[in-house]
């Protein structure tokens, strides 16, 4: 079996936004890290090699095999942001109707620029998403 690279590690948050590209992105990461501080009420750790993650979620593979992933994260990539935030469609619809432009896919939004979403929606959004991830989390 393949070993699982987006664990939690020891790199610097901040060296790695200061490689991003752009003004706009760079603002847009501290805006984040900031956000989901605070939702989650930890602070931000390096997922892999791209991936700025808060806290942990663990759960079961459909075999029983247990994962571990950050109960919320984001990455900057050259075409946008893709916030990790596991959203659930049906439990979601409303805050998801209010976002603006963003794109759901699986257990991940992706956003062009901060500038475009209603971010006290995303605040509200990540909380609900952060409490039931908690809830659901295998012990």
């Amino acid at each position: 079996m393949a070993k699982v690279k987006t664990i939690e590690n020891d790199a610097s948050v901040e060296t790695f936004v200061s490689k991003v590209a752009g003004e706009e992105m760079c603002q847009d990461c501290a805006t984040l890290i900031r956000v989901m501080s605070e939702v989650t009420g930890c602070p931000a750790k390096m997922w892999g090699g791209s991936i700025i993650g808060f806290d942990k979620y663990h759960y079961r593979y459909a075999n029983g095999k247990p994962g571990e992933i950050c109960l919320l994260g984001f990455s900057p990539r050259k075409q946008g942001l893709v916030l990790y935030i596991g959203p659930d469609a049906e439990r979601d619809r409303d805050l998801l109707a209010k976002l603006a432009k963003v794109k759901a896919v699986g257990s991940c939004l992706h956003v062009n620029h901060l500038r475009d979403l209603h971010l006290p929606t995303l605040k509200r959004l990540m909380r609900r998403a952060a409490k039931a991830r908690r809830e659901a989390s295998v012990k």
